[in-house]
């Protein structure tokens, strides 16, 4: 077989290769559209299991942007705590419930445009929402993502906004939602920064970062099938602001 050197080959048989193992799953808890924007920004510099536990808490508490708009900044600072540079966070998921109730009737708007101008949302977790909320296709790019596509050779860049044009550039309009969710957990499950398993890849035989490793022999083994979970759309991504 003639390896694929070409950037959209490597794409696109990326897309199968990843659709046969992983769903397209999300992995924060949320049950609307405002619920996944306040856990994606929460998730930034966290764990998806710490988000999980923590949202429920807040969210009981604070059930909708007018009431989270009107927490007392204290308050939520302690309960989101574990999550990590939770003063920030707090400002930014705060901030954000302000603006959607003063702007937008209380709802979280469905276009990337207007997301981006909510405080602590950049493009990646605009993206998600837009994404997983709405049905709008979005390439998130997270330091999984960032981390994988440089790999591939996908992009040459390290900056998201970059990463995220090259990869759309080369991958249906109709994938770019799915690709970021599997690249996650790929990133997550196979793909580590420091001790990529590459025997273990179902990519190994033509990333161009496995070629150059000892063991580029495609693994026959799923990896991911089992840890991918089950398809369920109340589950996001983890992403960053």
């Amino acid at each position: 077989m003639t390896r694929p050197y070409g950037a959209r080959k490597r794409a696109l048989l990326t897309v199968e290769r990843l659709k046969e193992i992983y769903p397209a799953q999300c992995e924060l808890d949320f049950r609307n559209p405002f619920e996944l924007l306040v856990a994606t920004i929460l998730s930034a510099q966290s764990t998806d299991k710490t988000v999980n536990k923590t949202t429920p808490l807040l969210f009981e508490r604070w059930p909708s942007p007018a009431a989270l708009a009107a927490a007392d900044p204290a308050e939520v600072e302690r309960l989101i705590m574990p999550t990590g540079f939770f003063r920030e966070k707090t400002k930014a998921i705060l901030g954000a419930s302000r603006a959607l109730v003063e702007r937008f009737g209380g709802e979280v708007p469905p276009r990337m445009e207007d997301l981006v101008t909510l405080p602590g949302v950049g493009r990646k977790t605009a993206n998600v929402v837009l994404g997983v909320a709405f049905g709008v296709p979005g390439f998130a790019v997270d330091t999984h993502v960032n981390r994988l596509c440089n790999r591939l050779k996908l992009t040459d860049s390290q900056d998201p906004i970059k990463i995220e044009k090259d990869v759309c550039a080369v991958v249906p309009e109709e994938e770019w939602t799915d690709l970021s969710l599997r690249l996650i957990l790929h990133g997550r499950r196979i793909c580590d920064a420091r001790r990529p398993l590459c025997e273990q890849c179902v990519l190994n035989d033509f990333c161009p970062s496995s070629l150059t490793r000892p063991s580029n022999k495609r693994s026959n083994i799923k990896a991911g099938a089992k840890s991918g979970g089950p398809k369920d759309k109340r589950r996001v991504p983890r992403a960053a602001v």
